[in-house]
């Protein structure tokens, strides 16, 4: 998986712990320990921005030249040397 991506999957996770944790928090109260909890997911929110700030960006692909195809048949002549693929030279019999 590309860095890029990687980075948008542990957004995504990150996104659900803190709705979890919100969640929690309606059904415990606002202890110290659920402060804890959303405190520290707000500190993972934070790293993980920096992390992609800091992450290389990826270069975009190079385009690739299109290369047209006759739609005319190819010269006979180009297949007077070659034998027929996956049947054998002409003329010879297998052993």
């Amino acid at each position: 998986m590309a860095l890029h991506e990687e980075l948008t999957a542990a957004q995504r996770c990150l996104d659900d712990l803190a709705r979890s944790v919100d969640r929690l928090a309606q059904q415990v109260g606002a202890g110290l320990e659920i402060r804890r909890v959303r405190s520290d997911t707000e500190h993972l929110k934070e790293s993980l921005a920096l992390l992609r700030d800091a992450a290389p960006r990826q270069a975009p692909a190079p385009l690739v030249e299109m290369v047209p195809v006759p739609e005319q048949p190819y010269d006979q002549g180009l297949w007077t040397d070659v034998d027929d693929e996956g049947l054998g030279a002409s003329g010879r019999r297998a052993p």
